[in-house]
């Protein structure tokens, strides 16, 4: 594969997790949104590293680290969404932006 492939592939991840990011009411579908998003930019920053340099780990490793961050973002907003949810039945962005202060 070339690197075009790897950004197109980037790109397509980036604009479903933007356009799953801004479509949706539900606390969780935003939080996939911006999973898939931050999965796009870690495809196109690991294709640019291979594709650069690819005679170095440096890449894989910045990718081992933003999934591992990623993955520990995500629980601990899926956590804070199911505290929330137990305490006041709020499931949707627009119930939830009520909650502040």
């Amino acid at each position: 594969m070339t690197l075009q492939s790897f950004l197109l592939l980037g790109a397509a991840l980036f604009a479903v997790g933007l356009y799953g990011a801004l479509s949706q009411q539900s606390i969780v579908m935003l939080m996939m949104g911006l999973e898939l998003m931050i999965n796009g930019l870690i495809v196109a920053g690991g294709a640019f590293w291979y594709f650069l340099a690819p005679e170095t780990a440096d890449g894989q490793v910045l990718v081992l680290v933003a999934i591992t961050v990623m993955a520990l973002e995500m629980a601990m907003g899926f956590a804070v969404v199911t505290a929330l949810f137990r305490a006041r039945e709020v499931d949707l962005t627009d119930e939830a932006k009520d909650l502040k202060g």
